[in-house]
C-alpha cells in the first residue's frame, strides 16, 4: 500500500516513530508518549526535514493515515492544504511581525480535516523576539493544532523552544540511497552516483546537479580555483571569480521571480500607468525590500554551497594523505572520483596537516558567512589561506 512516507529516503527510525505517532492521533491519544503538539525536526541540509514535517502533516489529515493518493494528501504535501500554514522564508530572518500573522491563524479551527498544522522550515532563521512569541504559542496551543518546525541542529533553537518540543534527528541520507532514487526516476546510473557523491547525501542537490549538466561543469570549475593560486593577485582574482558567480547566478535567478511578483502585486493595487491606489506604493516598496534580502541570501548560499564543494576537495586529499589503501579509495570513499588525478597530486606534494588547515579554514569562513561578514573580504581572506 502506497504512503506519504514512501518518499522519505533513508530515515527508517523517523518514519517509524511518526507512524506511530498518526496511529496515536486517530486513536484520540493526542498527549500520549507516541503524539504530542509540538515537533522539531533536525538534521543536516538535504537530509529531507521538511519533505518529512510534509509528510506528517499528510498522514495526520488524511482519513487513511497517509494513502498518497486522496486530495488531503497531495495537497498537504505541496503545502497548499487548506489546514496546513507551511512558513518558509527566503530572506535572512522570519520576523515578528510574520509569526504574529500566524499565530493568529494557527488559532482558527481546522476547515477540512481533524488538526491544523504549522510547518515552519526555518526555525533556525526566527529572530529572538519572534521565536520568543512562537514559544508562547506552543506553551498553550490550540486544542487541534499541530505545531512541526524544522532547524540544522538543536542549538539553532532557543532552549525554552527546545524543552517544549519533541525532537527528531534525521541523518545524512547514504550515497546508496540517493543514487537509488536517482535511478528510480530515469537517471543513468554513472550520473546518479556521481551526484549524489557530490552532493553527499543532499537528495535536492543532487538531483538538480544529475538534471544540470551545466551545473556539474559550474561544480567542477568551483573545485579547480584553489589549484589556480599562485599568489596573492591570483588569490584575489579567485576570490573575485567566486562572488561574481554568485551574484550572476543569484541576480539570473531572482530577475524573472522578481519582475513577475511586482506585476502581480500592481495589478492587485489596481495600477493605473504609473498611478497606484492609495497604499500600493507602500505593498511595492516592501515587496522590493524583501526581495533585495531574498537576492543578498541566495548570493551566501551560493557561496556556501562553493564553499562545501571546495571542502569536499580537501577531504579527500585529506584520506588520500591518511595512508588509506588507494584502491579502497578510489572505488570506495573519494567523494570527487573524476578529480582522483589532481587529488593525487596535491595529496603527494603537501601534508595531512596543511589539507587539515585548510578544511578549518573553509568551515571558518562558512561560519563567517552566516554571520554576515563581507562576502568579498571573505573569499578574499580564504583564498589567501588556500594558496
Amino acid at each position: 500500500m502506497m504512503s506519504v512516507f514512501d518518499s522519505i529516503v533513508d530515515q527508517d527510525a523517523t518514519v517509524t516513530i511518526l507512524k506511530a505517532a498518526v496511529v496515536a492521533a486517530k486513536n484520540n491519544e493526542d498527549e500520549s508518549q507516541d503524539m504530542t503538539h509540538a515537533w522539531l525536526f533536525t538534521g543536516p541540509p538535504g537530509s529531507g526535514r521538511s519533505n518529512t514535517a510534509l509528510a506528517f502533516a499528510a498522514a495526520l489529515l488524511c482519513p487513511n493515515s497517509g494513502c498518497n493518493n486522496c486530495v488531503d494528501c497531495t495537497t498537504a504535501l505541496r503545502g497548499v492544504h487548506a489546514d496546513v500554514e507551511l512558513i518558509k522564508t527566503e530572506g535572512l530572518s522570519i520576523k515578528i511581525d510574520e509569526v504574529r500573522e500566524l499565530i493568529t491563524r494557527s488559532s482558527w479551527a481546522p476547515s477540512v480535516a481533524r488538526y491544523r498544522v504549522v510547518v515552519i522550515e526555518d526555525a533556525d532563521r526566527l529572530t529572538e523576539s519572534a521565536a520568543n512569541a512562537l514559544l508562547k504559542a506552543i506553551e498553550e496551543p490550540g486544542l487541534r493544532t499541530i505545531w512541526l518546525l524544522c532547524a540544522p541542529a538543536l542549538s539553532d533553537v532557543l532552549p525554552t523552544i527546545r524543552s517544549r518540543t519533541r525532537n527528531l534527528t534525521l541523518r545524512t541520507p547514504s550515497i546508496s540511497a540517493v543514487t537509488r532514487l536517482l535511478e528510480s526516476e530515469s537517471i543513468p546510473r554513472q550520473t546518479a552516483e556521481l551526484s549524489a557523491r557530490a552532493s553527499q547525501g543532499h537528495i535536492g542537490r543532487a538531483r538538480y546537479l544529475a538534471l544540470n549538466p551545466e551545473a556539474r561543469t559550474r561544480r567542477t570549475d568551483i573545485l579547480k580555483l584553489p589549484l589556480t593560486i599562485t599568489d596573492i593577485a591570483s588569490a584575489f582574482k579567485s576570490a573575485q571569480s567566486l562572488v561574481d558567480a554568485a551574484k550572476r547566478e543569484a541576480e539570473a535567478d531572482a530577475e524573472k521571480r522578481n519582475d513577475a511578483e511586482s506585476a502581480a502585486l500592481k495589478e492587485a493595487w489596481g495600477q493605473q500607468g504609473t498611478r497606484m491606489i492609495q497604499g500600493g506604493a507602500k505593498a511595492l516598496k516592501e515587496l522590493e525590500k524583501e526581495q533585495k534580502s531574498r537576492q543578498t541570501r541566495m548570493v551566501r548560499d551560493y557561496l556556501d554551497r562553493a564553499l562545501l564543494d571546495i571542502a569536499t576537495f580537501y577531504r579527500d586529499t585529506l584520506l588520500v594523505q591518511s595512508g588509506v589503501s588507494g584502491d579502497f579509495v578510489a572505488e570506495n570513499s573519494l567523494i570527487n572520483q573524476d578529480m582522483e588525478r589532481e587529488i593525487q597530486i596535491i595529496a603527494s606534494s603537501t601534508t595531512a596537516q596543511t589539507s587539515l588547515r585548510k578544511l578549518e579554514a573553509i568551515m571558518k569562513t562558512r561560519t563567517n558567512l552566516s554571520r554576515n561578514a563581507a562576502p568579498l573580504l571573505a573569499i578574499e581572506a580564504l583564498m589567501v589561506q588556500l594558496r
